[in-house]
């Protein structure tokens, strides 16, 4: 980990006193991603979502970057914020960071929901040649590459003008974040970690997701005692977005034991 936490952009939505749901973001997004989510969770939680250091409003300090250090970000934010535990929701790289903060600060986290995202997502190679891209060449030259692996096709016909939105957001990252990034993608390796993890857990996966296909999905779960996996139809890799009722029920109903215990300590 870094020797100082990066103090990350974030929005807090919510009743102040309700169980904290935080939310973070995948690789060449903001947290603008989360929006459906945060819409209908935040009448019930204290919903807190983030700009992953490199992305969004989030400064931009010098790579590479690791899990450790992103996990470190979001652990720095509980604090000023003072969240003792939390519940922890990410896409792809931001599921990936939560499941490593679950792992390695078992005692800050309340429930886990990791979604399109893996343990391993493969050898570094290749997320080390597309950092060496986007740092020559910025954002633009993978855009298109990118996109055709977070949405199935139906969805661009469906929704164009969200698509645009998520490409428009997508090259306005910026290139040693993304970079940056990528190599943390690139060296992550949870497998020897998941056995760690003590909080209740939800993996969900997308159908059609190319990126981190439902196998990777199960072999996350099949990792974690007693977590439970679902898998969405229609759906390719930012799944919250191409399926939000769907990924937003599921992650409503995991959460709901928290409420309910919460409830219970309120009437004691």
């Amino acid at each position: 980990m870094s020797a100082e936490p990066t103090a990350v952009h974030h929005v807090v939505e919510g009743p102040e006193a309700a169980p904290a749901v935080v939310l973070l973001n995948s690789l060449g997004t903001d947290l603008g991603m989360w929006e459906p989510q945060a819409r209908a969770l935040r009448t019930e939680f204290r919903v807190v979502r983030l700009d992953t250091r490199g992305h969004g409003r989030s400064p931009v300090p010098p790579g590479p970057y690791s899990l450790a250090d992103l996990g470190g970000d979001l652990l720095a934010l509980l604090d000023r914020l003072e969240i003792e535990r939390a519940c922890l929701c990410g896409v792809s790289l931001g599921g990936s960071t939560a499941v490593w903060t679950a792992a390695h600060a078992p005692e800050r986290v309340e429930s886990l929901v990791a979604c399109f995202t893996s343990a391993y997502f493969g050898p570094a190679d290749p997320w080390l040649e597309r950092a060496a891209l986007v740092r020559a060449e910025g954002t633009e030259a993978i855009a298109d590459a990118v996109l055709e692996r977070w949405f199935t096709p139906a969805f661009g016909q469906r929704d164009p003008d969200l698509l645009a939105r998520m490409r428009a957001s997508l090259v306005a990252t910026p290139a040693e974040g993304y970079a940056s990034c990528c190599e943390a993608v690139g060296r992550l390796d949870l497998r020897d970690d998941l056995e760690l993890i003590a909080a209740p857990t939800l993996v969900i996966s997308g159908t059609d997701d190319p990126a981190t296909p439902p196998e990777h999905g199960r072999r996350l779960a099949a990792g974690i005692a007693g977590a439970e996996f679902a898998e969405i139809s229609g759906a390719a890799h930012i799944g919250n977005l191409e399926r939000p009722d769907a990924v937003t029920e599921l992650i409503r109903k995991h959460l709901e034991p928290v409420l309910q215990s919460r409830k219970v300590r309120h009437e004691q």
